[in-house]
């Protein structure tokens, strides 16, 4: 039989010097470090991926859209479309009914969100909480929409009577909303059934709900008393992060919406020989299959006990902090750990995120207790 496989000739690929692998060592272990104290940033540090070196070997490319069948054929898509029903699964999306695609990240994933709302809803506009990810008011710059921030509550939830308000003062305009499943900051959540019940008071038929669940999406799916945030709670569109909760050396996420919408604006091109749906032409192969072989070696059960793990861990934190006279909570369904910006520079080692008056760490599923108790000891020495 004739091995197939394909090898790329030695003397095509020239040697790195002996300076250049002194770099790549030096350069692992300073990462190698820096990832051991990550307390201020959802990046798992959790996941093996070595099963896959092999592939990084073979042009893969997952031009167009993952449903279609195009010219192209060195190509992960049918993996893709696994990693998009575990995906659809989880988030009650219409069966046969629902589209999506691997991204680059949640802002990608943002981005399609709003760009398909924009090309519905031409006479749409925009409203987002003062508390949501910075990624969207530059893609609302970028794709030219009108957009109102709201204001936030004193947790970073949406504050819905503002919202109410400024729909009815603009209620010519079909509402296009940025929900949160995890703000940046605080982790909150905004409510999808209140939105729904302002657009139910206001009788507006024509409206779309985007969801922004870069963190959370991989968290409210395993709690026993989720917030209301998938498709058969009204939603249109949603996007997660795979590089969050799951874990990536490659930043990616999904997003997905309902077929019937973006069926109204797929065009085809002959050169790749099938639909041109997705943001970007061609597209990263080897995140479908990391995000993959995440899903068949934890399945739900075993994501269910990643974020147990992470939400006692958040409390652990919480406890430790008011252990040390230092006040912290955590917004309900969330890993991230909010407490008083300490007075003078943070301890640079465990690249704790900030924002005016508040600080916190999250509890990935590499955050250990051990490292808890060296936050808050560090943290509590600059509190004195």
């Amino acid at each position: 039989m004739n091995d197939i496989r394909h090898k790329a000739p030695a003397e095509l690929i020239p040697d790195l010097s002996a300076g250049d692998r002194a770099r790549l060592d030096e350069l692992y272990e300073r990462l190698s470090a820096a990832t051991a104290h990550c307390v201020g940033y959802p990046c798992s540090g959790v996941f093996d991926y070595s099963e896959l070196d092999r592939f990084m070997r073979l042009p893969i490319n997952n031009v167009g859209d993952p449903f279609g069948k195009g010219i192209y054929r060195v190509n992960t898509q049918d993996f893709e479309r696994e990693v998009l029903s575990f995906f659809a699964d989880i988030f009650s999306a219409p069966k046969d009914a629902y589209w999506g695609y691997v991204t680059n990240g949640g802002t990608e994933g943002n981005m399609y969100g709003l760009y398909l709302a924009r090309e519905l809803l031409k006479d749409g506009m925009v409203y987002f909480s003062e508390d949501t990810h910075y990624s969207i008011g530059k893609t609302l710059g970028v794709l030219g929409m009108r957009s109102i921030m709201i204001k936030s509550q004193p947790n970073g939830e949406i504050d819905y009577e503002d919202l109410e308000e400024t729909i009815r003062i603009h209620r010519d305009m079909p509402p296009i909303i940025v929900a949160n499943l995890g703000t940046t900051m605080t982790g909150a959540v905004d409510r999808v059934d209140r939105i729904r019940d302002i657009f139910d008071r206001l009788a507006l038929k024509r409206y779309h709900i985007h969801v922004d669940a870069a963190l959370a999406g991989m968290i409210m799916p395993f709690v026993t008393d989720p917030d209301p945030f998938t498709f058969a709670d009204g939603v249109h569109s949603i996007a997660v992060s795979g590089h969050k909760m799951i874990g990536s050396p490659i930043p990616c996420g999904i997003v997905l919406a309902l077929k019937r919408q973006v069926d109204r604006i797929a065009r085809s091109v002959e050169y790749i020989g099938t639909l041109d749906t997705t943001l970007s032409g061609s597209r990263n192969g080897i995140t479908p299959l990391i995000l993959w072989d995440a899903m068949r070696r934890n399945g739900r059960e075993g994501f269910r006990r990643i974020v147990v793990g992470c939400l006692q861990t958040a409390d652990y934190a919480i406890d430790k902090f008011k252990e040390a006279g230092i006040e912290a909570w955590r917004n309900n369904n969330s890993n991230t750990v909010v407490f008083p910006r300490p007075k003078g520079p943070l301890p640079e080692k465990w690249q704790i995120a900030v924002f005016e008056d508040i600080a916190h760490i999250i509890t990935m599923p590499h955050v250990t207790r051990d490292m808890v108790d060296g936050v808050v000891a560090d943290i509590a020495e600059l509190s004195q």
